[in-house]
């Protein structure tokens, strides 16, 4: 079958978000990507190989300054990835008229949750993998070690090494950009079902830190796994038919 094409959501400050589309019905399943991940992963991939053979409508993309969209690194931001993918969604309504079901991997899961609060009438069900929400304040922030964190607050970033895609900044205005897109505190004005697949090895998402979550999201009907064995990536073959078997789930919802 023929890959599809690329495609591109011009930005208002002419950066541009590379996205790819599987024609089907139903909801769209939207894939939101993690830090420093692109839309050629094993996830994306393996829904992009569901939604042809299950016949669902499917979008995955890249954030800004990821994979094919545009954009420099040291001007990404948390805010800036959450209005993209609220744009995204504004931009696939209005060509399709359809609810979501936006599938949030790692920092991913963050973004889905700030865009089902953004975009609550659009998001049908949410299913986040090992989310990250918070993670700079709550995850990054505390594991830099002092030296790091200096850097940053003193020089305005510090270069993180990265044997597979490079080194990278992180930028003290990432940071504190950051704080403005935390989730609020007290209970989450998030209606639609929430399933969500935590692995109980997970080294970089400890699984604890989906109670407070859980917890917050006293509205709706909220579903957690946690995974005996898995890790961060979740990306094994039982992993990957458990994340199609729940997508499946939240699209006859």
């Amino acid at each position: 079958m023929r890959a599809p094409d690329i495609e591109y959501l011009d930005r208002p400050d002419g950066a541009r978000l590379a996205l790819k589309q599987v024609e089907g019905d139903g909801p769209v399943v939207l894939w939101v990507g993690g830090f420093r991940s692109d839309m050629e992963g094993t996830k994306a991939l393996a829904l992009d190989a569901a939604a042809r053979e299950r016949g669902w409508a499917f979008v995955r993309y890249d954030h800004f300054a990821h994979g094919q969209s545009s954009g420099n690194w040291r001007d990404a931001t948390v805010g800036r990835w959450c209005d993209d993918a609220a744009a995204l969604v504004d931009h696939l309504t209005g060509t399709t008229g359809r609810t979501f079901i936006p599938v949030g991997s790692s920092m991913g899961g963050w973004v889905a949750l700030n865009l089902t609060l953004a975009r609550p009438a659009a998001v049908k069900a949410l299913l986040l993998i090992n989310p990250a929400q918070d993670f700079t304040e709550r995850l990054m922030w505390p594991e830099l070690p002092p030296e790091r964190q200096k850097e940053v607050l003193e020089h305005g970033e510090t270069v993180m090494p990265d044997e597979g895609l490079g080194a990278y900044p992180l930028t003290r205005t990432m940071f504190e950009e950051a704080r403005a897109r935390m989730l609020p505190e007290g209970p989450l004005p998030i209606r639609c079902p929430v399933h969500i697949l935590q692995g109980r090895q997970d080294t970089s998402v400890p699984w604890r830190h989906q109670l407070p979550l859980v917890e917050a999201l006293e509205g709706a009907d909220v579903r957690l796994d946690l995974i005996a064995g898995g890790d961060h990536r979740l990306s094994g073959p039982a992993d990957l038919t458990r994340m199609v078997e729940a997508v499946e789930r939240l699209r006859s919802i």
